[in-house]
């Protein structure tokens, strides 16, 4: 079935005009359907499930319509006092019913509402566009701060549990490919050591959970600016998109991703990794605009570990493309060899930028 056919299969009004790539994901395919009536258009955003990274997609799927029906209602309540128009993408459901496709060849697809008029940028622009990725974070969990994440699938075991990962490391240097590509760079050594000098201190999250000091709630799981679309008219951030790993975990885990991808100016795509930082700037932009919105979301002991997960989430996605360039890059898509370990090396030396401005950065975290 070719990609217009398959788009045919939801319950879209209209003929189906025109199917293309959208987005630069590093796990979903992405497109942008348009369907046109003989008196209006309306884009639609089809993607599939990468079945190798969600082993369960009907679970994400389960997650997915849960999570935006509570925002939804959460909105419409707000809206008469709220200072613009939140968004939350919608599911558009199978001719079927359910809220995915199965084609002839077992691949899982969907189709969701398409947020207009705005779009999402792969890095920071200024401090202004920082404060309103802040904000719609923060407005994010206060949306779901009173929703029962024991309702939600685990929809990734392990997923921002850095021990988890260590132990995948391990694994896959236990075999002849991950010894082949490390002894294949020095660089790679480098990254090694860079990790390993971290080890025991990588828990520091998941061991104040395990102490109760922290607790698991609705969460995102990857809220980097890509991910945070900006109204084209106003400038504010409107909404929060690709609600794939949305799951039960520590608000720390959002707040160190979002952290960790916006203060980096030269993105994770970086090729200059000596100009690679953690700009103070932006991180005083964010924290403004998450507590204009997250409220009483925080309580004493998350503002205690704010740090922690800053540094531990840039550490642990230097692990995790390490780990995928040594397994022969099976997890994140690439586009040129080595280039899961050059990703390493940039969040590798992003942690050491953290590392060297923890005293400014908890001061600046000191306000949220």
């Amino acid at each position: 079935m070719n990609i217009a056919n398959l788009a045919s299969q939801f319950d879209v009004d209209g003929f189906v005009f025109s199917v293309e790539p959208i987005g630069n994901g590093f796990v979903n395919d992405t497109y942008l359907a348009i369907y046109r009536t003989f008196f209006s258009e309306e884009r639609v955003v089809i993607q599939r499930i990468n079945t190798n990274v969600f082993k369960q997609p009907a679970h994400i799927m389960e997650n997915m319509h849960k999570v935006t029906e509570h925002i939804h209602t959460i909105l419409k309540k707000e809206y008469p006092e709220s200072d613009r128009i939140w968004q939350i993408p919608k599911i558009i459901p199978a001719k079927d019913g359910k809220d995915y496709y199965i084609d002839e060849q077992g691949r899982y697809w969907r189709a969701i509402t398409h947020i207009a008029s705005a779009q999402s940028y792969d890095k920071i622009q200024n401090p202004s566009h920082a404060y309103e990725v802040g904000a719609v974070l923060g407005h994010f969990h206060h949306a779901i701060a009173d929703m029962d994440g024991t309702g939600l699938y685990d929809t990734l075991p392990g997923f921002h549990v850095t021990p988890h990962y260590l132990r995948e490391l391990d694994r896959v240097l236990g075999t002849e490919e991950g010894q082949e590509h490390l002894k294949s760079s020095k660089v790679a050594m480098n990254v090694l050591k860079f990790i390993e000098d971290r080890r025991e201190w990588c828990s520091v999250l998941e061991n104040a959970k395990d102490r109760g000091e922290l607790k698991c709630r609705v969460i995102h799981g990857d809220p980097r600016a890509s991910n945070i679309m900006i109204d084209n008219a106003t400038g504010k951030g409107t909404c929060i998109i690709d609600l794939d790993t949305v799951k039960p975990g520590l608000i720390h885990y959002d707040i160190g991703d979002c952290f960790r991808s916006c203060c980096n100016p030269l993105g994770e795509g970086a090729r200059e990794i000596s100009k690679v930082n953690f700009d103070l700037d932006l991180c005083a932009a964010l924290v403004d605009g998450y507590k204009s919105q997250a409220k009483d979301t925080l309580t004493e002991a998350d503002r205690h570990y704010l740090y922690d997960g800053i540094r531990l989430i840039a550490f642990e996605l230097s692990l995790r493309f390490f780990t995928d360039f040594l397994a022969g890059d099976v997890y994140f898509k690439v586009h040129e060899e080595g280039q899961n370990l050059l990703r390493s090396r940039v969040q590798m030396q992003e942690c050491r930028c953290i590392e060297a401005s923890e005293a400014a950065i908890r001061r600046i975290l000191g306000k949220m």
